[in-house]
């Protein structure tokens, strides 16, 4: 624990660097902006200004990515309360009672309440992050290949049992990531699969390239077809409202505190932080004495939401950084990042590369910081985005998906396949396939093959070797229960309604 703790504070040195601090606020500025373009998202800006990372060293990308992604979650509440318009999918909630706040004058109040309890329920998450990741990371550092796929496994599973998607449609564009990712040179035996003939191919789907495709370009083209006009109030948040607001939030710690566990076991699990948030929002409603006027402008109806969204949107760091694998989409864009830097995602990182795991905990504490200084500062700037024309950043915002994409490998092919990528995320977002699954599928689907076939072969093909000992048996077990949960839960509702009632008394 003490040496954690060293490790912690050399993590400090790290971040306070003038380089590093200035990428910080540059990544809390660009996240910002991010969550208040309706639709962008957080995983949607990191897949784009990804290629700006290249030529710095990994522990300065990382605190960038990281903190776009920190930007990106507390943006996302300004447009929500102001316009009524949702940055993030996790900010639907906040329009529930943020907007008719602003309606009624409480513009301020709202703002500060929705920031300051995003930065609590990241603040909670740090916190867990620092505490457990060690821990998990010193317990994975046992794992041999069976238990590598195990938790490989778990993740898939989760994706399709837990998952507020349609299980079919999740397994489907799972599917599809598999295919993608085995694209290329077998890494087993050296032979190329599903080239058809094409050297461009020889190398693979390059993760990025379907990244920025997928999620940048299809939002793009959905926004374009939708359309947007941005009708709002606005904002000034003075010094003191905030200390007002301020004043009276501690009266509803218990709510915070509840929202925080709720976000923090969302994130873990690969939930993320709209169910969370919608979650926290509801139980919230049932709970609180002023439950009634939830929808009219409850503070509660604010604090709720925002503190479980970047409770999860934090947590899901957990597993990435520990074993490797992400809990949410942004997580998965910054796995993708670190094979990029030449990382291994996982428990070794806290071996081999303890500058730049302890860097990326403490650029956390610090990024949630600077961004909450930013954002009750700035809020007229950022809320003044809305009034450019949509017409004028979409091409904006495809350049720069463009450029990103080019640099990768400098190859234009790259761009075609970017643009043929964007068209089947459109056409997956307009018939509700969701892409969490394919981009998790595209990261890891080759990771998981290797380490399924290594366990086969120290095997000798035998399936057992994935119920060998008690660790593999468990997380295996947890896999098929996930999995299955669906069915489980639906069993589970039908035997307790037709168990017979009992009779009431005479």
């Amino acid at each position: 624990m003490f040496e954690d703790i060293g490790n912690l504070f050399h993590g400090f040195s790290v971040v306070v660097q003038p380089f590093n601090l200035l990428l910080m606020v540059v990544g809390i500025v660009l996240g910002v902006i991010v969550g208040v373009l309706p639709g962008l998202g957080g995983a949607n800006g990191v897949a784009i200004l990804l290629p700006l990372t290249f030529s710095m060293s990994p522990t300065s990308a990382i605190i960038m990515l990281s903190c776009i992604y920190w930007g990106a979650l507390f943006g996302g509440a300004i447009t929500s309360i102001l316009f009524n318009i949702p940055g993030e999918p996790w900010s639907v909630a906040t329009t529930f009672d943020g907007y008719p706040m602003a309606q009624q004058g409480k513009a301020g109040e709202a703002l500060t309440a929705a920031f300051t309890s995003s930065f609590v329920g990241a603040l909670f998450a740090v916190i867990m992050i620092t505490l457990v990741a060690p821990l998990v990371a010193s317990f994975a550092l046992r794992f041999g290949p069976p238990e590598i796929f195990s938790v490989y496994f778990l993740a898939f599973c989760s994706f399709v049992g837990l998952s507020k998607e349609p299980p079919f449609k999740t397994v489907a564009s799972m599917m599809v990531g598999f295919a993608l990712g085995a694209v290329g040179l077998d890494q087993v035996t050296g032979q190329l699969r599903l080239t058809f003939g094409f050297e461009s191919m020889l190398g693979g789907f390059d993760f990025l390239i379907a990244v920025i495709g997928l999620f940048g370009i299809g939002e793009i083209l959905l926004t374009m077809e939708e359309g947007l006009s941005f009708r709002g109030k606005a904002a000034k948040i003075s010094m003191k409202v905030v200390l007002k607001t301020w004043m009276e939030l501690p009266k509803y710690w218990m709510l915070s505190l509840r929202s925080c566990l709720i976000g923090c076991w969302m994130g873990i699990s690969p939930a993320g932080a709209t169910p969370a948030s919608f979650m926290s929002y509801g139980i919230a409603k049932r709970i609180s004495k002023r439950g009634k006027n939830f929808g009219k402008g409850e503070i509660e109806g604010v604090i709720a939401p925002e503190t479980a969204a970047h409770a999860a949107g934090t947590a899901a760091l957990l597993p990435m950084i520990s074993l490797g694998v992400p809990g949410s989409p942004t997580a998965a864009v910054l796995l993708g990042g670190l094979l990029i830097w030449g990382l291994q995602p996982g428990p070794l990182l806290f071996v081999e590369q303890k500058d730049f795991v302890w860097g990326l905990i403490a650029s956390m504490y610090m990024g949630n910081i600077v961004g909450l200084i930013i954002v009750l500062t700035c809020v007229p700037l950022f809320a003044a985005i809305l009034r450019i024309p949509f017409s004028v950043i979409a091409p904006i915002i495809l350049v720069l998906c463009a450029i990103g994409a080019y640099t990768v490998h400098n190859n234009t092919f790259d761009v075609i396949m970017m643009m043929v990528f964007g068209v089947a995320g459109y056409f997956m977002k307009k018939t509700n396939y969701p892409l969490a699954p394919m981009v998790l599928a595209i990261v890891l689907g080759d990771k998981a093959e290797e380490a399924f076939r290594q366990s086969l072969l120290a095997s000798q093909g035998g399936l057992n070797v994935f119920f060998s000992n008690g660790l593999v048996s468990t997380i295996m077990t947890l896999g098929l229960i996930a999995l299955f949960w669906p069915i489980i839960q639906n069993t589970w509702t039908r035997i307790r309604g037709s168990s017979p009632e009992p009779r009431a008394a005479e």
